[in-house]
């Protein structure tokens, strides 16, 4: 080592090849958040003649996120009483990488763009509808409303997701 710190050729080439390591590195994470396949990303769950909960969230490819809480969304044993309280609030947050990763996963594994624009049955009165709301980088967007939550099985999915979030995301109170 103290022979090689001597050499001022092989200093200069450990600069080289540590600044151009540095130089990849920051390009990639760059590059990265540059390159979301997707601008806006909401979803919206609607009230039921039950429990459901009621809330919106958006999230945008740097992982910021609102989340717009209405009710049933804290309680695990929600009542009646609930219905006469007002809302819970708007929240922000980051969502954790590991969490936003999942989630672009699962709406890649979508074919969002192929989808329906609507899903379900309105025979029966007393669902909730699930919106899911896909806005990309070219400013076109996709919609999809799901009443009942009867969509497929991958839509399912992602909902079922954003209930998650909900809850095992830190969240902060702005409203």
């Amino acid at each position: 080592m103290e022979q090689l710190l001597r050499d001022p050729q092989k200093i200069e080439t450990m600069k080289y090849i540590l600044g151009l390591c540095a130089f990849i590195f920051l390009f990639s994470c760059t590059s990265q958040k540059n390159n979301s396949k997707y601008s806006k990303i909401e979803y919206e769950a609607t009230p039921c003649f039950g429990f459901c909960p009621v809330f919106k969230m958006t999230i945008n490819p740097d992982r910021t996120a609102v989340f717009e809480a209405e009710h049933f969304n804290f309680n695990d044993k929600p009542s009646k009483d609930e219905f006469s309280k007002q809302r819970e609030g708007t929240f922000t947050g980051t969502i954790k990488e590991v969490d936003y990763n999942k989630l672009i996963l699962l709406l890649d594994g979508l074919d969002v763009k192929n989808l329906n624009d609507k899903y379900g049955e309105r025979n029966i009165t007393d669902l909730p509808t699930s919106y899911l709301r896909i806005t990309f980088p070219d400013g076109t967007s996709k919609n999809i409303e799901d009443y009942g939550k009867n969509g497929t099985e991958k839509l399912s999915e992602v909902y079922h997701f954003f209930e998650n979030l909900r809850k095992n995301q830190q969240w902060t109170k702005v409203n």
